[in-house]
């Protein structure tokens, strides 16, 4: 798939979020948060993710990779992309609870996704809303996704790794 075509495929998909949806992402405006997530004019507006983080804060907060591991070393959603996106999402919000922040710092997200070909979008964007819910977050900050050929562990389908900036 070219880089247009991923684009207008990210521009027109509507996430599937039903009833729990949380509110639309509104722009932070400058000056009340460490991180303002922007999408300039000029550069697509893509609803699950804004094209540029302009961070003010004074502490860099950086997270590992979070595969889909729970508490106890234990992969959640054996061969379930959703399950296991979830999961990441849910680590880095632990993560960033302990370094007293919030989504609402995340700076960047960089996504590894196994053998990666362009239907798996439609489980990714429902792990990424299913974890939205439960964590009461719309992360939308800048983000990579990167096909990778194999992770850490064979059943660990996805990788997410997250910069933050703390007032």
């Amino acid at each position: 798939m070219s880089g247009a075509t991923l684009l207008r495929f990210l521009s027109n998909h509507k996430r599937p979020l039903g009833d729990t949806s949380p509110p639309a992402p509104k722009e932070k405006e400058a000056g009340g948060m460490a991180i303002n997530l922007v999408n300039p004019s000029g550069l697509p507006k893509i609803d699950a993710y804004r094209q540029v983080s302009i961070a003010t804060g004074s502490k860099l907060v950086f997270i590992a990779g979070q595969v889909a591991w729970d508490a106890e070393g234990i992969t959640v959603g054996h061969g379930d992309l959703a399950a296991q996106v979830e999961q990441c999402y849910v680590n880095i919000g632990t993560a960033l609870s302990e370094a007293g922040g919030s989504f609402d710092d995340v700076a960047k997200l960089t996504v590894y996704v196994v053998d990666w070909t362009p239907d798996k979008m439609t489980p990714l964007l429902e792990g990424i809303s299913r974890a939205s819910a439960k964590l009461g977050i719309i992360p939308v900050p800048p983000a990579t996704l990167l096909g990778v050929a194999a992770l850490d562990v064979p059943d660990h389908l996805v990788e997410i790794e997250a910069t933050a900036i703390l007032g």
